[in-house]
């Protein structure tokens, strides 16, 4: 073997892993939540930024509130699910630079100044952050549901605000029956890496 992750540890995180479609009705945790953040919030980004903004919707009133901006399909698991999270990306996140890039806090300023360059690095790290964020659910022993198929204005309007800009909503919990769909092929060895 060529890894040093223990094989079931690779098997839980990506080669049994799967997106989940349904769940059972056993709760998740705020401390499941947190232990998976403190787990990945240590995942590398650019300039050590952490735009990745994490909003779970916990109550009946805010559920019924998102399913109404999920595509069709996307409804009855959204609305089911134990817990929901929209991951969104944080505008002004430089704001944080000076604490997170303390060895040169005018990153803050000189790199990140102007809106359109925050917004393009926000959406590039945060989606980082969110890959991090499914593996960390997968860690935890649970399952995710990750979906970009929403009314993305709808969910930024109901639920953040004109500096965030949402990324997905993931359905979290254990499995339920029938969670999987069949595996979908992917690309080999030789079809993505290549030396120079």
């Amino acid at each position: 073997m060529s890894l040093v992750l223990d094989p079931a540890a690779q098997d839980l995180l990506f080669r049994e892993a799967r997106t989940a479609n349904t769940f059972t009705d056993e709760p998740v945790t705020d401390e499941q939540v947190q232990a998976i953040y403190d787990l990945v919030k240590y995942g590398p980004t650019a300039f050590n930024q952490s735009p990745l903004r994490i909003t779970l919707v916990r109550s009946p009133e805010a559920r019924e509130r998102l399913v109404k901006h999920m595509a069709e399909g996307n409804q009855p698991k959204t609305a089911t699910a134990p817990l929901v999270a929209i991951l969104s990306a944080d505008n002004e996140f430089h704001e944080e630079l000076p604490e997170l890039f303390p060895h040169f806090p005018q990153a803050k300023d000189v790199f990140f100044g102007e809106r359109p360059v925050r917004e393009n690095a926000a959406a590039l790290n945060a989606a980082l952050q969110a890959a991090y964020f499914i593996v960390g659910v997968r860690a935890a022993g649970l399952a995710a549901g990750p979906m970009t198929g929403f009314d993305y204005e709808g969910v930024r309007t109901e639920f953040l605000d004109e500096d965030h800009t949402p990324l997905m909503v993931v359905n979290i919990g254990k499995p339920g029956p029938d969670a999987w769909y069949p595996r979908s092929p992917r690309l080999a060895y030789d079809q993505v890496v290549t030396t120079v």
